[in-house]
């Protein structure tokens, strides 16, 4: 079994930045095994990729709203996988979730991941 846990999130204001993490936990959890994904919810839309990133050769795949402005990366060692954001937008207010997967290569849905963190809150004022 394995436990993801979000932090980072918070209020910021448009054009401003945050640092999100995602600690993973359990005996048996390989980060080394793992594809890493994040995910955000605003309130009355579906969850949407926001970024994705293997796990041995860390390709990487961003959704299009983001790409330019969020970098996805990992450290295996510390079983961590972070989502840097710049250049924020009140449209980029959602609740962001961090999520794992078994599934080699690039892996955009939701179904696919195996593991999920409970959610950080991003509130991006104009």
């Amino acid at each position: 079994q394995g436990q993801l846990v979000e932090s980072g999130g918070g209020l910021v204001q448009a054009g401003g930045s945050l640092r999100l993490s995602c600690a993973a936990s359990g005996r048996t959890f390989s980060m080394y095994d793992m594809g890493m994904g994040w995910f955000r919810q605003a309130p009355g839309k579906e969850r949407e990729i926001v970024a994705t990133i293997t796990s041995r050769r860390g390709n990487t795949y961003y959704g299009d709203s983001v790409k330019g402005r969020f970098t996805i990366s990992r450290d295996n060692a510390k079983k961590t996988a972070y989502l840097q954001m710049v250049s924020l937008k009140p449209e980029d207010t959602a609740i962001y979730y961090c999520a794992a997967t078994r599934t080699t290569g690039i892996v955009v849905a939701p179904l696919m991941y195996d593991y999920w963190g409970q959610g950080t809150q991003v509130t991006v004022s104009s």
